[in-house]
C-alpha cells in the first residue's frame, strides 16, 4: 500500500461503524473520485485504489479484527522472495495473528486435534408410544471404531509413544507457494495427525483404534417425539491414537399405536359410536396411555366428527411438568345389519318425525325447495 492513511479516516467513518455505514461511505467516496469522472487523473486513481483497499479490509470481519488490533502491520508486505505477508512473517505469522484473536478456531493444533477426532455416529431408535410417554432406559448395540486394546490406543507396537512427523513438523499440514498464493493441504506422511508411528500395531495398523461391537445403556426422557435427537457425548467413534471421541446421536422414531395418534403433546383417538348412543347420549371407556381407564361422557345429540377433550390425559411434556390433553373424535356409525323388529321400530320412529329432530337436515332441504321453486 502506497499510503499508511488510517482506513477508517480514509472512508470517513468511526471505528465503531457498522457494515451498512461503511458500505455507504465507500460507495460515496469511490463515486466522487472515480478515474472515469476525472479524465484519468493520477491522484484520483491512487485514492480510488486506496479506497478499494480500505473497504476490502473493513468489510471482512476477520481482516477488520486483525486491522483493529495490529493496524497496517497485519497486512504489511516486505521484501524478498515475493512473500505477500512480509519478510519473516509468512503464512504462519499471519495465522498467528488470527489465532490470537479467534483462539482455537485458527489454532493449527486445535485444527489437528479436530482432524484426529472420532466421527459422530447416528442410531435410529424405535419406541412405542408408551415408552415415549413414560421415558425408558434402552440398551443398544453399536458397531464402531473403539480404542485398540492391543496397543492401548497408542497405535504403536509395544505401546511406544508416536513421534512428531518430520514432514510437517507436527502441524498435520504442509504448505507450498504457487506464485502469490500459499496452498495448504493435509500432510501425506502422517495423514494430518502430525505424528508418525515407527512400529505400527498389527491389530489397528497404527491408528490406535479398531472396529468393535459394544452395548450402551441410554436414558430416554419422557415426552420425546418423532424425530427427537438425543446427543450422547463421547460415545461415537474413537479418535486417532487417543484423540477425542465423537458423539452418538439418537434419532427417535415412534411405532404406530393401536388407539392413539399424536400431535405434539395431544393424543387423538377416534371412537365410533352407534347412532342411538349419539342421539340418547351415554358413556364410553378408553384406556389411557398411562394404563388408567378414562370415562368419556357422550352428550345427547352429538354429531359425527365432533371432538371431546379430556384434560391432562395426553403425552408428557419433555423436560417439563404436566401433560397434554386427550381428544376423542366421535364417529357416528349408521347400522348396516338390522333385524325385522329393529326395522319396524325405526319405521315407527320415521312416521313420527317432524323434521325438528334434525335441524341441519331440515334447513338443507328447505333451501333446496326454495331453490327449485325459484
Amino acid at each position: 500500500m502506497a499510503t499508511q492513511t488510517d482506513y477508517y479516516e480514509l472512508l470517513g467513518v468511526d471505528r465503531g461503524a457498522d457494515d451498512k455505514t461503511i458500505k455507504a461511505a465507500f460507495r460515496k467516496a469511490a463515486m466522487d473520485c472515480h478515474p472515469d469522472r476525472h479524465g484519468g487523473c493520477t491522484d484520483k486513481e491512487a485514492k480510488f485504489k486506496a479506497l478499494n483497499e480500505a473497504y476490502d479490509c473493513l468489510k471482512d470481519p476477520q481482516k477488520r479484527a486483525a486491522y483493529d488490533r495490529f493496524g497496517h502491520a497485519a497486512f504489511q508486505q516486505g521484501g524478498g522472495g515475493g512473500n505477500p505477508f512480509g519478510q519473516g512473517q509468512g503464512f504462519e505469522g499471519f495465522s498467528d495473528i488470527f489465532s490470537s484473536i479467534f483462539g482455537e478456531f485458527m489454532d493449527p493444533r486445535a485444527q489437528r486435534q479436530s482432524a484426529a477426532r472420532g466421527s459422530d455416529l447416528r442410531y435410529d431408535l424405535e419406541l412405542t408410544l408408551e415408552e415415549a410417554f413414560q421415558g425408558v432406559e434402552k440398551t443398544i448395540a453399536v458397531q464402531a471404531l473403539a480404542g485398540c486394546e492391543s496397543c492401548n490406543a497408542t497405535g504403536s507396537k509395544g505401546n511406544s509413544a508416536p513421534k512428531t512427523c518430520g514432514t510437517c513438523g507436527g502441524a498435520g499440514k504442509v504448505r507450498a507457494q504457487q506464485g502469490f498464493f500459499v496452498v495448504e493441504r493435509g500432510c501425506p506422511s502422517c495423514g494430518g495427525s502430525g505424528e508418525t508411528v515407527a512400529d505400527p500395531c498389527p491389530t489397528c495398523d497404527g491408528e490406535g483404534r479398531a472396529l468393535k461391537n459394544r452395548k450402551l445403556s441410554v436414558n430416554i426422557p419422557a415426552g420425546v417425539d418423532e424425530g427427537t435427537r438425543i446427543r450422547v457425548a463421547g460415545e461415537g467413534e474413537a479418535g486417532v491414537r487417543g484423540a477425542a471421541a465423537g458423539d452418538l446421536y439418537l434419532f427417535v422414531h415412534l411405532k404406530r399405536h393401536a388407539i392413539f395418534q399424536r400431535d405434539g403433546t395431544t393424543l387423538i383417538a377416534e371412537a365410533p359410536i352407534s347412532f342411538t348412543a349419539a342421539a340418547l347420549g351415554g358413556n364410553i371407556a378408553i384406556p389411557g396411555i398411562d394404563g388408567e381407564k378414562i370415562d368419556i361422557k357422550i352428550p345427547a345429540g352429538i354429531q359425527s366428527g365432533e371432538t371431546l377433550r379430556h384434560r391432562g390425559a395426553g403425552m408428557s411434556i419433555i423436560n417439563g411438568r404436566g401433560r397434554g390433553d386427550m381428544m376423542v373424535r366421535i364417529l357416528v356409525e349408521t347400522p348396516t345389519k338390522l333385524s325385522k323388529e329393529q326395522k319396524a321400530i325405526l319405521e315407527q320412529f320415521r312416521e313420527t318425525e317432524t323434521g325438528d329432530e334434525c335441524p341441519a337436515s331440515k334447513g338443507f332441504f328447505s333451501r333446496l325447495k326454495e331453490f327449485f321453486d325459484a
